[in-house]
């Protein structure tokens, strides 16, 4: 019997997890993997670029589902998920972070009741203003194994009532980031095309709605961006929700050495030659550590609080520190993905008798 797995991804961080899980996939023998990307990402920066760079199959099914507000373009991605899900019939669904995707494929199945396992499950930033809290949190309520990537995740699902199914297995975007690390070393001339030099400028990142949303915020991040300008360029591969804000609220960045979105590889590489990282997002702090480089979260909060206990992060509005850097331990040896996919097979097909986040064998 072969045990058949679709895979909901959308977004960038998304492309890099499942990347690793899916190799991992294609190595083992008895399992099958049906991929659906919702279009949540759709620019071919943010998108085709990671399919090719990561060697992640195209998708089986391309919704085409972008933009509007979080409810309409949730449901229009329920509603797409749901017929292939009845179509594929798989034995699992497995989904990735705290997106809009993550969210509806794991509705989805759920009143399918098709078993879901959540990759990267209980971070907790404990901001429900935030959409991605929201999705992470409902996602983990509805699924039957919970991958976490750090101890305190565990703790977090233990805190509600969630311990069945869970796992400390590491970060699957480690296993990524070992890869990359690896190709990047062997020949990437973004630095040299952009007239950098190693250790000659800082690295940033903006992308989330609450700093693109108003005006107010997002002139903050520039102008604590360029701050730093001051002292050395500060490289920012434009995300185009971020675009869009500087364009609607008439915010320059002109001080700033604004690039187009870059793909895996290239991030890799622009990450191992900065000074240091400005980011609101959650996967870059981690890759930041990755590579061994200081990190300023553009949020008020983060979800990966061991960064900031190890010395390499803080949050934006905390007065500076000097606090030792400390090594992480809790990410894994560079084999999560393996761990994920041995485990699922291990528990098999899940029969009408159990109940989603029941104890299994």
């Amino acid at each position: 019997m072969i045990l058949k797995l679709v895979t909901v991804i959308g977004a960038r961080p998304q492309f890099v997890k499942a990347g690793a899980v899916s190799r991992a996939i294609a190595h083992q023998e008895g399992v099958s993997e049906v991929m659906v990307h919702t279009g949540q990402h759709f620019d071919a920066n943010m998108s085709d670029i990671f399919f090719e760079e990561l060697g992640i199959p195209a998708p089986d099914h391309h919704l085409g589902i972008a933009g509007g507000n979080h409810g309409e373009m949730t449901g229009r991605m329920l509603g797409g998920i749901e017929t292939i899900l009845i179509e594929e019939e798989p034995d699992w669904v497995l989904v990735y972070g705290d997106t809009n995707s993550t969210l509806a494929g794991a509705l989805a199945a759920a009143k399918l009741h098709i078993p879901v396992a959540h990759v990267e499950a209980g971070l907790r930033s404990f901001n429900r203003r935030m959409p991605e809290e929201v999705n992470r949190v409902l996602t983990d309520h509805l699924s039957a194994r919970l991958y976490c990537p750090t101890n305190a995740a565990v703790k977090n699902l233990a805190e509600e009532g969630i311990r069945e199914g869970v796992l400390h297995v590491g970060d699957v975007m480690y296993d990524a980031a070992l890869d990359a690390r690896a190709r990047v070393h062997s020949g990437s001339d973004i630095l040299a095309r952009l007239g950098l030099e190693p250790g000659g400028y800082s690295l940033a990142s903006v992308h989330r709605a609450e700093n693109t949303g108003d005006a107010a915020s997002l002139r903050a991040v520039i102008v604590h961006l360029e701050k730093v300008a001051a002292e050395r360029p500060v490289v920012l591969p434009l995300h185009p929700r971020t675009a869009q804000a500087a364009y609607r609220f008439g915010i320059s960045l002109g001080a700033l050495k604004v690039i187009a979105p870059v793909g895996y590889l290239g991030m890799s590489a622009l990450l191992d030659g900065c000074v240091e990282v400005h980011t609101d997002s959650g996967g870059v702090q981690k890759e930041a550590y990755f590579h061994n480089k200081p990190c300023v979260t553009l949020r008020g909060e983060t979800e990966w609080v061991e960064t900031v206990e190890a010395g390499w992060n803080r949050l934006w509005l905390v007065p500076d520190y000097r606090q030792p850097r400390q090594p992480i331990d809790e990410y894994g040896r560079g084999n999560a993905a393996d761990l994920i996919v041995s485990d699922i097979l291990s528990v098999g097909a899940w029969s009408p008798s159990r109940q989603a986040g029941a104890s299994v064998p």
